[in-house]
């Protein structure tokens, strides 16, 4: 099943934020699949909207602090999303940002954030009935318990697993993240639970891992908070990216079975891709589909339920990377 805000027409653009991510990459996916004469006779039931689940301020606190979510329903929302889009210069000058080119104010990002948690908490209660829910969507890895990070107001992968576990629907869950960049958000916010295990893959270096190890004050940066199973693939080492990461969910079976599998399929790590801070992981299409074959029999062998999320991927060319996984999905009747 894929799950798609059909009212989700705002772009960054509208808000003056000129980052390279094409929200159309959705509808773009959509088009491709209902084109497809095998997949158009049941439409209706293949692609369905995503509904009225609420995020609440109580959802947000089993993953944020107190005061970071006081911050959001602030006026210092503003400020949050400033520093969480990087979109100004310690000089003070703009950055990848220009206010006069804005339609809507930067505080409406967070009712974007939140209808982006509650897509990622359907696809999961999705998943969860049917086996498999892919939804157009999600994947805001970098938020922290305390601040919004690398283009991420709420972290909504720990925030959507928390409000599932509260409300009974699972007990423990896997985390597969193979976004181009380090899960670091999710695995400082889940790095003392046990009933939550994140395997992130992503370039070994560059961004957020290319960050001062100490912050100020001697703190330590918590981008580099550990998963409980880390892939650092260094540039031009692209050739054993599925060796490793076969290699990395083979360890996952060192772990309790979960209820539910969440899988970050981040588009970033095309060689397509449009985002500077991904360019250190460069693979070909046709090995992010094996990625993603990888991923899906590994978990269908074990009869764990997948709700993926379409996490990073930039530009104009970041389709490619979903429509491949879904027609293959569906041709083979794998959903």
């Amino acid at each position: 099943m894929i799950l798609h805000d059909r009212r989700d027409t705002v772009s960054l653009a509208d808000f003056g934020i000129l980052i390279p991510l094409h929200y159309s990459k959705a509808a773009r996916t959509l088009d491709e699949l209902t084109g497809q004469p095998e997949l158009r006779a049941g439409e209706d039931e293949l692609i369905v909207p995503t509904g009225p689940v609420e995020i609440t301020r109580e959802d947000l606190l089993r993953a944020h602090t107190p005061e970071y979510v006081e911050r959001l329903f602030s006026p210092r929302i503003e400020e949050e999303v400033i520093q969480t889009y990087e979109l100004i210069q310690p000089d003070g000058s703009y950055n990848r940002y220009d206010p006069g080119r804005a339609s809507r104010p930067l505080s409406e990002v967070l009712d974007r954030a939140l209808a982006m948690a509650s897509g990622t908490v359907q696809c999961c209660r999705m998943a969860q009935k049917s086996g498999f829910c892919f939804y157009l969507g999600g994947g805001m890895h970098h938020a922290h318990a305390d601040q919004g990070k690398g283009f991420c107001l709420i972290n909504d992968v720990a925030v959507s697993l928390r409000k599932l576990q509260f409300e009974g629907w699972i007990k423990r869950a896997w985390v597969i993240d193979v976004d181009a960049h380090k899960g670091d958000g999710t695995a400082s916010i889940t790095g003392n639970d046990a009933s939550i295990v994140t395997l992130s893959a992503h370039m070994a270096n560059g961004w957020p891992l290319n960050e001062p190890e100490c912050l100020e004050g001697g703190r330590r940066n918590p981008s580099f908070t550990p998963s409980d199973i880390d892939i650092g693939v260094p540039s031009g080492e692209e050739d054993a990216y599925l060796s490793r990461l076969e290699a990395g969910l083979g360890e996952l079976d060192r772990y309790p079975r979960p209820d539910l599998a969440l899988v970050l399929s981040g588009a970033d790590p095309f060689e397509l891709d449009e985002l500077e801070s991904a360019s250190e992981l460069n693979l070909s299409l046709s090995r992010i589909l094996g990625r993603d074959q990888l991923i899906d029999g590994f978990l269908r062998e074990r009869g764990i339920p997948r709700a993926c999320l379409m996490a990073g991927g930039y530009g104009p060319q970041t389709w490619r990377v979903h429509t491949q996984f879904l027609k293959w999905i569906y041709r083979e009747g794998r959903s």
